[in-house]
């Protein structure tokens, strides 16, 4: 009878594991491109627009 080949075995389940890791990092990082569902997706400039406004009064402020 032929004895067990350990170590290819092995060699299989790092290979399985490591591919399925980076599957599931493909998945994330796929997943946070997207907006969860139910969110208006932001605009470059609905997003910068908040920054812009809280930027305004600190001027304001200095100014005075």
């Amino acid at each position: 009878m032929a004895k067990p080949n350990y170590q290819f075995e092995k060699r299989q389940r790092e290979l399985a594991k490591k591919k399925k890791k980076e599957e599931k990092a493909k998945r994330k990082a796929g997943a946070a491109e997207q907006p969860a569902p139910g969110e208006p997706e932001a605009t470059e400039t609905e997003a910068a627009a908040p920054a812009a406004a809280a930027a305004e009064p600190a001027k304001d402020a200095q100014g005075s």
